[in-house]
C-alpha cells in the first residue's frame, strides 16, 4: 500500500505541475485581457470625460449666451412697456384735450345760438319799431298835409301879423313843454328850427322834441329824434344828452344790447361829462 503511494506521489506532482502551470498561463492571458480591459476602459473614460467636459462647455456657453439674450429681451421688455406707459399717459392728456375742446366747441356753439336767438329777436324788434315808424311817417305826412290844407285861410289871415322874435318863439315852445303840453311844444319847436336855423338854441330845440316823445314813451320815435341832434349838431352842447337819453331809450324798449353800445360809445367819447358818469352807474346796474 506505501509504496503504491510512493510511486503514485511523483505522479501526482508531476500533474499538479502541469496543471498549474496551465492554470498560471491561463491566468496570465486573463490578466493581460483583463489590463488591455481596463485599458481601453480608461481611454473611453478619457474619452467621455473630454466629450462631458466640452458638452459642459458648450452648455456654459450656451447659459451665458441664454442669459445675455433673456438679459437684453428682458431690457426690451422693460423698454417695452416703458414706452406703452407713455404711449397710454399721451394717449389719456390727448383724450382729455380732445374732450375739453369737444365741451369748449359744444358750449361756444350753444352761446353763439343764444347770440344768434338773440340778434333773430332784435332784428324782430327792429322790424316791428321800423313799421311802427314807417306807420307813423305815413301818418305824420297825411296829417301835416291835411294840416296845411285846413290852416292856409287861418295863414293867410295872420300874413299881416308880426313874427315871433326868436328867443320868444323858443320860449314859447319850452313853455309848452313845460306844462306838459307836447303836440303844442313839438310844433313849437319844429317852428322855431325851421324859421332860425342859425340859432344857437337849435340844437336845444331839436333836443326838445326828442323829449316830448321820449315823455310820451314813444321811444322809437324819440331815438330818431335824438339821432338828428347827434347828425346834424355834433359840436352842440346837446349831443352828450341826446347819447344818454338814446341809451335810456333803447333800454326802455327791452334793447339792451343797442342800450349798452351807445352808452358804452357816450363814456368812450366824453368820459368827462356828467352824461358819462350817469352811463357808468347805469351801465353797473344793468343785468346782462
Amino acid at each position: 500500500m506505501d509504496k503504491r503511494i510512493y510511486i503514485l506521489l511523483p505522479v501526482i506532482i508531476l500533474l499538479t505541475g502541469c496543471a498549474l502551470q496551465r492554470d498560471v498561463v491561463t491566468l496570465d492571458d486573463r490578466l493581460a485581457q483583463a489590463e488591455k480591459r481596463y485599458s481601453d476602459s480608461e481611454l473611453k473614460n478619457k474619452k467621455l470625460e473630454a466629450q462631458l467636459e466640452e458638452v459642459s462647455k458648450a452648455n456654459e456657453q450656451y447659459d451665458k449666451e441664454l442669459r445675455s439674450r433673456t438679459a437684453g429681451q428682458n431690457a426690451d421688455i422693460d423698454q417695452l412697456q416703458d414706452e406703452i406707459r407713455t404711449l397710454k399717459g399721451k394717449l389719456e392728456e390727448t383724450d382729455y384735450l380732445l374732450k375739453q375742446k369737444i365741451q369748449a366747441f359744444e358750449e361756444s356753439t350753444e352761446y353763439r345760438e343764444r347770440k344768434l336767438a338773440a340778434l333773430d329777436k332784435t332784428v324782430n324788434l327792429n322790424k316791428d319799431r321800423i313799421a311802427r315808424l314807417e306807420q307813423y311817417l305815413n301818418f305824420d305826412s297825411t296829417t301835416s298835409d291835411q294840416k296845411k290844407k285846413s290852416m292856409r285861410g287861418a295863414t293867410a289871415g295872420k300874413q299881416g301879423r308880426h313874427k315871433l322874435t326868436e328867443e320868444a318863439a323858443y320860449q314859447s315852445a319850452k313853455q309848452a313843454y313845460d306844462k306838459g303840453d307836447f303836440n303844442a311844444a313839438r310844433e313849437g319847436f319844429q317852428k322855431f328850427i325851421k324859421e332860425f336855423p342859425k340859432s344857437k338854441n337849435v340844437d336845444n330845440a331839436q333836443f326838445w322834441i326828442g323829449e316830448t316823445y321820449y315823455r310820451e314813451k314813444w321811444y322809437e320815435k324819440a331815438i330818431l329824434e335824438y339821432q338828428k341832434v347827434i347828425e346834424k349838431y355834433p359840436k352842440g352842447n346837446k349831443v352828450t344828452a341826446a347819447l344818454l337819453k338814446q341809451g335810456f331809450a333803447f333800454l326802455n324798449l327791452g334793447d339792451k344790447v343797442n342800450s349798452r353800445l351807445i352808452l358804452s360809445e357816450l363814456i368812450k367819447k366824453y368820459p368827462k361829462s356828467n352824461e358819462a358818469k350817469i352811463a357808468e352807474r347805469k351801465l353797473k346796474g344793468m343785468t346782462p
